[in-house]
C-alpha cells in the first residue's frame, strides 16, 4: 500500500522529533521539573499528531516516553528509571501523549471530511442548476462524466444511452455495488476488475448508463463519494427525459 508523502514525513518526524527535542533538553534537565519536561514532549507530539495520521500520532508518544526516560530521568542515557514519581511521570506522558494525537488526529479528519461535503454539495448544485436551465443533455452528461471521474478516482468513465448489453457489476442507488446480483464488498474487496455500470433513471425509468473504468489498484471511494456519484447520475437522467436522446459517448 502506498504512503502519502505527508504521512511519511509524519512517522520520520514521529521518530526523529521527540530525540532532538529530549537531547536537546538534557543540558537544562537539573534546571527543570520532570513534569516540565514532559509537557514539552507533548507539544511535539501533538504537532506531529496534526501533520499526521492517528499512527504517527502514537508513534511519537512512544518515542516521547522512550527518549524522556533515557535522556531525562535518572540514571540518565540509560532505559532504566530509578524515581517513582519519573515512572508515573513517563506513564502520564506516554497516555496522555496517544490521547492527544488522536484528538488532534481525529480533529484533522472531521475538516477534511467539512471540505469535502462542501466540494460534492458544489457539484450537485452546479449540476441540479444546468438541467434547470435547459442545457443541451451533451453538455450534462460531460460534465457529470468528468465529475465521474474526479470524485471516484477512474481511469475513465463513458456514456450509453438507452442500452443494457451484458451484465456488468452496477453501483446501485444506495451506493452499494452489485455483482451478478449478489452484492459486493467495496472495503474489503475493492473494485472488480470490470466496468462499472451506473445507470441514469427517471422516475423509476431506465435512460441510460455511465460505464466507469476504475483505476486499478486505488482504493475504492467512500459511500459518501458513490452517494453523490448516483445522484448526479439521476440529475442526467432527468435532463435526458427532457431533451431526448443523446449519442453514446
Amino acid at each position: 500500500m502506498r504512503i502519502a508523502l505527508r504521512d511519511r514525513i509524519a512517522l520520520a518526524a514521529a521518530l526523529l522529533a521527540p530525540f532532538v527535542v529530549a537531547l536537546a533538553l538534557a543540558p537544562v534537565r537539573s534546571r527543570m521539573t520532570s513534569a516540565n519536561l514532559a509537557l514539552i514532549l507533548v507539544v511535539v507530539v501533538v504537532a506531529v499528531a496534526a501533520l499526521g495520521s492517528r499512527t504517527a500520532g502514537v508513534v511519537t508518544a512512544l518515542s516521547a516516553a522512550a527518549w524522556f526516560d533515557f535522556f531525562l530521568t535518572r540514571p540518565y542515557q540509560r532505559f532504566t528509571i530509578s524515581d517513582s514519581d519519573d515512572i508515573i511521570t513517563t506513564l502520564l506522558l506516554l497516555a496522555v501523549g496517544v490521547a492527544v494525537s488522536q484528538l488532534a488526529a481525529h480533529a484533522r479528519t472531521l475538516k477534511l471530511v467539512t471540505i469535502t461535503d462542501a466540494g460534492h454539495l458544489a457539484r450537485i448544485h452546479e449540476t441540479a442548476n444546468m438541467v434547470q436551465a435547459g442545457a443541451s443533455p451533451y453538455a450534462v452528461v460531460d460534465q457529470v462524466r468528468l465529475q465521474l471521474v474526479e470524485i471516484l478516482g477512474l481511469r475513465g468513465c463513458r456514456f450509453e444511452h438507452g442500452t443494457l448489453l451484458g451484465r456488468h457489476p452496477r453501483l446501485e442507488q444506495d451506493g452499494m455495488l452489485t455483482v451478478a446480483r449478489a452484492h459486493w464488498d467495496l472495503d474489503k474487496d475493492g473494485w472488480p476488475g470490470e466496468e462499472i455500470e451506473l445507470r441514469a433513471s427517471v422516475g423509476g425509468r431506465y435512460i441510460g448508463r455511465f460505464m466507469m473504468q476504475p483505476e486499478p489498484g486505488t482504493p475504492p471511494p467512500p459511500l459518501q463519494a458513490r452517494l453523490v456519484a448516483v445522484s448526479l447520475a439521476d440529475h442526467v437522467g432527468a435532463a435526458l427525459d427532457t431533451a431526448g436522446p443523446v449519442l453514446d459517448r
